[in-house]
């Protein structure tokens, strides 16, 4: 289906691509486990469908993405699982930067430093500040990110005289993606229908896409049908 992008992408409005996307990126274990390999070998492969995803992404000229790469919770899997998936978010990275750099992508981390090693995250924050004078696509890599401890961290941030004056339009900016646009997309591989604690605050109105793609096999014309999908949702929030 890779190949067959390009036609696809005549069929899309190019006005009305969604502004913020995340991506619950869903599979990799299962799509090793159907080739009899170890679940680091589905990361790997799971690794490079984010490049297809970003390529896509700066060729429409979205504005940000958000990947899912490792929540909260993932912190109860295998010490080797946990281990290997940090390895390879920071050699992804090294690897990456080039490539984002010319590229013009912004990368950011969006997550809690509770429980992180404090020099682990001061590399990764390191190699994630080479793009930060960018201006294009914004990749957010969700890290060590779970969406109701963002909303208790983002609450204890508060002084009285803030909470006194909290609403529902100004809570945003206390949040890890604070000043950015919400979701207008969620995407969803696997066949999995939920949200896994995933931007639980900034989805209350995203429009939900899943596919029992897995993951790994998630390239572009799989993303391209994504989008079109969501160009034929009418969006109300809440009204008529």
């Amino acid at each position: 289906m890779a190949k067959d992008y390009k036609q696809l992408l005549n069929k899309l409005d190019m006005t009305r691509l969604p502004r913020h996307i995340g991506i619950i990126m869903d599979g990799n274990g299962r799509w090793a486990k159907k080739r009899m390999q170890p679940r680091l070998f589905g990361h790997r492969a799971g690794a490079k469908a984010i490049r297809q995803v970003v390529e896509l992404g700066v060729e429409l000229k979205l504005e940000i993405i958000t990947f899912y790469a490792f929540s909260t919770e993932n912190w109860s899997r295998p010490k080797e699982e946990v281990q290997g998936l940090l390895k390879l978010l920071k050699e992804f990275l090294i690897d990456e930067i080039p490539e984002l750099n010319e590229q013009n992508i912004l990368v950011d981390f969006v997550g809690s430093e509770q429980g992180l090693d404090s020099q682990y995250l001061a590399e990764i924050r390191a190699l994630a500040a080479q793009t930060h004078s960018n201006t294009g696509m914004k990749v957010n890599i969700a890290f060590n990110y779970g969406g109701r401890l963002e909303i208790i961290e983002a609450i204890k941030k508060l002084s009285s005289d803030e909470i006194a004056a909290l609403n529902t339009e100004n809570f945003g900016s206390y949040l890890y993606t604070a000043g950015q646009p919400d979701p207008d997309l969620i995407i969803r591989t696997s066949g999995e229908s939920r949200l896994s604690n995933f931007l639980i605050w900034q989805a209350s109105y995203a429009e939900i896409y899943i596919t029992d793609t897995l993951w790994p096999d998630f390239g572009k014309a799989e993303f391209t049908l994504a989008l079109m999908d969501y160009q034929g949702r009418k969006r109300r929030y809440g009204g008529i």
